[in-house]
């Protein structure tokens, strides 16, 4: 945390929506004399700047009742704490919310007591901003650097194009040695670019096949599937005509 704050800035209420996220409080000096147990953990988060003194848990507390009993918080309207949850004696998560009947409660923020350092839980939509954007500078650093070594590449290869004649060959291992590609670098870089293309849309569908090309192709058939008319041989020519037997009478 980028501040640890103080046992003795008690009793400083903050404005309402004020981000603390960047704060933490602990008091080695309570936590040396008293548990830190369920019974004790709300008074010892009552000496943090996290605390509202106008909530309902303060007005039990001025009438000698337990700030947690929810038999009397239930029956009142207002800013209140509840204990939400607690793993002894690691761990305790405290919920700040705002009541307007018995079964209505609005959350307005969390807070965690963590071995007997005492944050506030930031919102979701800032620890889902905060990833995306840790998310794009490594994606960003990734292209940065496959383009690095695809340009170096090339100019390897340009300048090995443009060798002057004269100059003295050298050994083919270090050859080798120079236009090596780095195996992982290079898968790196395809899955890289396989996750770019799977978020690209679909290509689209190819264009419908030619009625006219459909038409003719039924149109052509096999020499066993056309019947030979009379008249016509096998190769469509008209075969010659044959002159009639006269038939010879005999008496």
């Amino acid at each position: 945390m980028d501040h640890l704050a103080q046992a003795g800035g008690l009793g400083q209420v903050q404005p309402p929506g004020t981000d603390m996220t960047s704060i933490s409080f602990r008091d080695q000096l309570w936590l040396n004399q008293f548990p830190l147990d369920r019974n004790l953990v709300f008074d010892y988060f009552a000496l943090s700047p996290f605390y509202d003194r106008t909530c309902n848990n303060e007005q039990l507390r001025i009438r000698q009742i337990h700030p947690l009993d929810p038999n009397h918080l239930t029956k009142m309207t207002g800013i209140e704490y509840i204990l939400h949850e607690a793993m002894e004696p690691h761990l305790f998560i405290i919920r700040k919310q705002k009541r307007e009947g018995p079964e209505k409660v609005t959350v307005m923020s969390a807070y965690y007591v963590l071995d007997g350092s005492i944050y506030q839980s930031p919102q979701l939509y800032n620890v889902i901003g905060s990833r995306a954007v840790r998310a794009i500078y490594h994606i960003s650093e990734a292209f940065s650097g496959a383009a690095s070594k695809l340009e170096k590449i090339g100019h390897e290869v340009e300048s090995g194009k443009t060798k002057p004649e004269n100059a003295a060959e050298e050994p083919t291992r270090e050859k080798v040695a120079e236009n090596t590609i780095d195996i992982k670098e290079a898968v790196r870089l395809d899955q890289i670019l396989a996750g770019v293309f799977r978020r690209l849309p679909p290509a689209p569908a190819p264009p419908p096949f030619p009625v006219a090309a459909a038409t003719s192709s039924e149109a052509v058939k096999t020499e066993g599937d056309v019947k030979q008319e009379p008249g016509v041989d096998g190769q469509g020519f008209a075969a010659p005509e044959q002159p009639a037997l006269k038939r010879v009478k005999v008496e």
